[in-house]
């Protein structure tokens, strides 16, 4: 049967649902056979990369207390180093 017998038989809107009705059955199953294990791979992939920024995150804070750690004692050295100046500074006078 063509297209023109199904239509003056069945009336244009029975025909037109039928074929948006096999067009959703068609994305339907593409969507779920080629869309859905690609988006569960990458699903995969953003939680690796998620974690390994976490890691590399913990890593830069380890690393900011470190460096603060490092100034706070070089700080206390040159006030140090200071205060033995001035004290001998002033045990020559």
């Amino acid at each position: 049967m063509d297209i023109g017998t199904l239509i003056s038989k069945y009336g244009f809107p029975i025909i037109a649902a039928c074929g948006l009705g096999y067009l959703i059955y068609y994305v339907w199953v593409w969507a779920t056979r080629e869309v859905k294990p690609v988006i569960k791979e990458a699903n995969t992939v953003l939680i690796a990369l998620i974690d390994r920024v976490r890691m590399l995150d913990n890593d830069l804070i380890r690393l900011h207390q470190k460096i603060d750690v490092v100034l706070h004692l070089r700080e206390q050295k040159v006030k140090k180093a200071r205060s033995e100046i001035q004290a001998s500074q002033s045990d020559q006078t």
